[in-house]
């Protein structure tokens, strides 16, 4: 019999693979059994349902840092997700690691967020008796709320890298470790370049001790991270930073959060997202008709405030502001005939 695509697939792995790499054949498979595909590998099949996801098209028009900016090339959430899978591949590969695998993981750990970037997610934990982790809401949707309520039903290696990407997580692949580290590379770099951009910074005003060690240019931090991660992780069971490309990295988040995501200027659009949030929260609660079919449908399963919440989050900055108008702005009133 001749050997299949995927079988030669399957044959690579064992030849190249390192021994603590997640190969594709020893998957621990989805939640619903399904015919496997006779080319692709299921962390393969994996990467295409997320990447044609309703979701993942509309991380396009979901914030990282600044609101709904006007210029075309500040970082969304597509494109920190597609930086974090070229990241994530890259170590993979180095490692020996499965690239499939660690690329379905970045395709789908941010499919959660809300809009207007972390500030949405802050709010709607505040709002929400449920709680709200943007990590969370990433495998939700992943495993409910895709397909009108039937989910992705991805493997059990995909969905736990999702929910695990956060720092504090413990991911069970070394390649959704990939995933965790590629997310902090990625979003302390290219959100620097926009705070740049943006003229809330200059290249100048990171500490020098941070760039004596990581670089002066977002290339040269990427490659310092990945090279560090290579030479202190390879032929071993972990993906990690050297001890001082590590303290340097989180030198690096610390000021990012002082002089940008935490900066006046950031807090006071956060007040405005969480006044807008707070309204629409507020009124599906009341007002649950007004739901989508498909999120109402979800209201036989789930309560209330869980909903409203999938519903505010899935919301791109732009869906958000128009929803908030129609709900909340007057509309200029229209006579039937002007003459009379």
């Amino acid at each position: 019999m001749e050997e299949t695509l995927k079988q030669k697939t399957y044959a690579i792995e064992k030849a190249f693979f390192s021994p603590y790499a997640a190969y594709s054949e020893n998957t621990r498979g989805r939640q619903r059994e399904e015919k496997p595909c006779e080319m692709r590998t299921e962390y393969q099949r994996d990467r295409d349902r997320l990447i044609y996801c309703k979701a993942f098209r509309r991380l396009k028009n979901k914030t990282q840092v600044f609101f709904s900016p006007e210029g075309d090339h500040y970082v969304t959430r597509l494109t920190h997700t597609l930086d974090v899978a070229q990241i994530s591949r890259s170590i993979a590969r180095c490692l020996s690691l499965n690239e499939d695998l660690a690329e379905a993981i970045a395709l789908g750990h941010d499919l959660g967020h809300t809009p207007f970037g972390h500030s949405g997610e802050r709010i709607l934990n505040k709002l929400s008796p449920c709680g709200f982790e943007h990590n969370a809401q990433s495998l939700r949707v992943v495993d409910i709320l895709e397909k009108d309520g039937k989910g992705l039903n991805l493997t059990f290696e995909v969905r736990d890298g999702i929910l695990n990407h956060k720092k504090n997580g413990n991911p069970a692949t070394l390649e959704g470790r990939c995933v965790s580290v590629a997310d902090r590379i990625a979003y302390i770099n290219h959100d620097l370049d926009d705070a740049v951009r943006a003229g809330l910074l200059t290249s100048k005003d990171v500490p020098k001790e941070i760039v004596k060690v990581l670089g002066s240019s977002s290339r040269e931090r990427i490659n310092t991270a990945i090279t560090s991660v290579y030479n202190r992780s390879n032929g071993k069971n972990i993906v990690e930073m050297d001890e001082a490309v590590e303290k340097a990295s989180e030198a690096l988040r610390e000021f990012m959060f002082e002089k940008v995501y935490l900066s006046g200027s950031a807090r006071g659009e956060e007040e405005k997202a969480e006044r807008m949030l707070s309204a629409m929260f507020s009124h599906f609660i009341k007002h649950t008709q007004e739901l989508p079919p498909t999120y109402i449908t979800l209201l036989e399963k789930f309560p209330k405030e869980q909903v409203v919440c999938d519903y505010l989050s899935s919301m791109t900055d732009r869906y958000a502001l128009y929803i908030f108008n129609k709900i909340f702005v007057p509309h200029g009133w229209t006579f039937l005939n002007e003459n009379n």
